[in-house]
């Protein structure tokens, strides 16, 4: 896989130790809920922010200002202290027991203005610099740290913070929430804005389990791989850009969200680049934050385990790339729009009668929103940091290329908008490209009529109504 050109510089890292909680914890086992454990979130996530020097900060260490933060965050967070046992049933708990998170503080002959715009994108290409990750003598995700952090100071008195947390104590909600709970602290604190709340029984599997809804996402399909020679490029989307987008969406489907028409036409044009077979299944994978789902009873403002759902929905490859961009955007709005409370409890219940089962990849499009977590906000008293969010630019686990993170970003011109990273083998990317360039220069070609009808799509209950001769 090829990647941005390197910035090399030399980092001296301390001894990593372990933060415990600055006062005593309660010593208990809690469980997961039965979407925490499932096996596809068995994984550290890693997120980085870039910080500039700060006048009212010169002559304070911002290694020592976050530890202690941490520390005193701990208290309230304690599982996050703990280690994660196994019992019967495959089924994972948080042993409460103080031991700790992993803390690295380091120094780097680099300053911030040396990074180019690029680097400081995922894929982050010095992040093993960054993020000390070595748990020599650890069982994988089992009994080990279960966040691992590393300030790195730069040497025009800016820093660096890099991390890892385990997914299945938290998705991204949850870790902005820890984040800005450290932050606040740092800054002074004497109180949360918001306190932690564990909860995860909201969100356990009904007794009896009710499978009430369908749950593609969880078909056993073979991976199909795309290979080690995958490239990488990230699209930045402004205002011009997404006016551009939306000019090329048929009149009924102008009022479209961002998220929904961007979605639609990133899939499609991907779709395009791998020409994959037209008989073929392709499926769009949503990571959704579904707190909102939750009515009776609702989860607690300070819940911060895995509140999510990924549904899918799924097309021919013929159907996505031959209709005109309005089809696209349907099935966006139709994997959307089939959460609510009860699928995520069906969720729930699926997992657990059919053992935890892994999410399909094959022919997959996976998409995890995170500009609205404002992953670019945390203050540790430096003020917001210059860049912020995952430090990969992919999602589906160690492996590039089935899915992107949407971060929030800024161009060269400070303009705000999206950033999405993208990964596909060479000829694709030039593809992919010019497709994208096609929406934005207002050149895609025309299409003919479409070649759905409600009738033959009645699988999923909607009636989809295209122009004919709509620019795709």
């Amino acid at each position: 896989m090829s990647n941005k050109t390197s910035l090399v510089f030399k980092v001296t890292r301390h001894t990593p130790e372990l933060i415990t909680p600055a006062a005593p914890t309660r010593y208990e086992f809690k469980e997961l809920s039965d979407i925490d454990d499932q096996p596809g979130l068995w994984m550290r996530v890693p997120g980085i922010q870039f910080y500039r020097s700060a006048p009212n900060m010169l002559g304070t260490d911002p290694a020592r200002v976050i530890k202690e933060a941490v520390s005193k965050a701990l208290v309230p967070f304690y599982p996050l202290a703990g280690r994660l046992r196994k019992k019967e049933g495959n089924k994972l708990v948080v042993e409460c027991n103080a031991e700790g998170v992993m803390f690295t503080e380091a120094d780097a002959e680099v300053s911030l203005d040396e990074f180019s715009e690029a680097q400081l994108h995922p894929p982050i290409p010095c992040i093993d610099e960054l993020l000390y990750d070595e748990l020599d003598g650890y069982d994988g995700i089992l009994n080990s740290p279960l966040v691992l952090i590393q300030v790195t100071r730069l040497k025009c008195g800016g820093f660096i913070l890099a991390h890892k947390i385990n997914h299945v104590m938290a998705d991204g909600s949850g870790l902005a929430q820890f984040l800005n709970a450290v932050g606040e602290l740092a800054r002074g604190a004497q109180f949360l804005s918001v306190y932690p709340i564990w909860k995860r029984d909201l969100i356990r599997a009904r007794d009896p389990p009710q499978i009430t809804c369908e749950h593609p996402e969880f078909d056993q399909i073979p991976d199909i791989p795309f290979g080690d020679d995958l490239v990488h490029k990230a699209f930045f989307f402004g205002a011009n850009e997404i006016a551009a987008l939306r000019r090329s969406l048929p009149a009924h489907q102008k009022s479209s969200s961002t998220f929904e028409m961007l979605t639609a036409v990133i899939w499609r044009s991907r779709t395009i680049a791998l020409r994959i077979r037209p008989d073929e299944e392709v499926r769009l994978r949503l990571y959704m934050n579904t707190r909102h789902k939750y009515k009776n009873p609702p989860l607690p403002a300070g819940f911060y385990g895995n509140g999510i759902a990924t549904p899918v929905t799924i097309s021919t490859a013929s159907l996505l790339t031959r209709n005109p961009i309005g089809y696209a955007v349907d099935q966006v709005k139709l994997v959307k729009n089939k959460v609510n409370e009860e699928y995520v409890k069906s969720v729930a219940d699926f997992l657990v009668v059919n053992d935890k089962p892994r999410t399909t990849r094959t022919h997959t499009f996976t998409v995890s929103d995170v500009s609205k977590l404002k992953l670019d906000s945390f203050d540790f008293g430096w003020g917001p940091p210059v860049q912020g969010g995952p430090a990969r630019g992919f999602m589906g686990g160690p492996t590039p290329g089935y899915g992107s993170f949407y971060l929030a970003s800024k161009n060269s011109k400070g303009e705000s908008g999206i950033l999405v990273p993208i990964y596909l083998p060479p000829l694709a990317m030039e593809r992919f490209e010019k497709e994208i360039n096609g929406y934005l220069d207002n050149s895609v070609s025309e299409y003919p009529a479409p070649i759905c009808s409600p009738r033959s799509f009645g699988k999923n209950g909607v009636t989809l109504n295209f122009g004919v001769g709509v620019k795709a």
